[in-house]
């Protein structure tokens, strides 16, 4: 049980980060400048290694095994990115 709760807390932190690189992709896109993209790519890295770093740093005060939120958070972070970014593209 405390594995499936790692896992779901994961899932949800990793999608919550994912939904904030989206919305610093979609401004930085609306924009229309090469700086601005190459800015909003750093921020949304920047977001990505932060959502994994706060999981580590937290690893002493969680109740579970932060190994599998952690793998859980990537989990999501890669799949919100991909389908957030079809999502993007498509609306172009």
């Amino acid at each position: 049980m405390s594995i499936a709760l790692a896992v779901l807390a994961g899932l949800v932190w990793g999608a919550l980060a994912a939904l904030l690189g989206g919305v610093i992709t979609r401004r930085s896109l609306a924009k229309n400048s090469t700086s601005a993209v190459l800015i909003g790519n750093l921020l949304r890295t920047l977001t990505d290694l932060a959502a994994l770093g706060i999981v580590f740093l937290l690893r002493k005060l969680l109740p579970f095994d932060y190994t599998w939120m952690l793998i859980a958070t990537a989990v999501a972070l890669s799949i919100g990115t991909i389908v957030i970014s079809y999502r993007i593209a498509g609306k172009k």
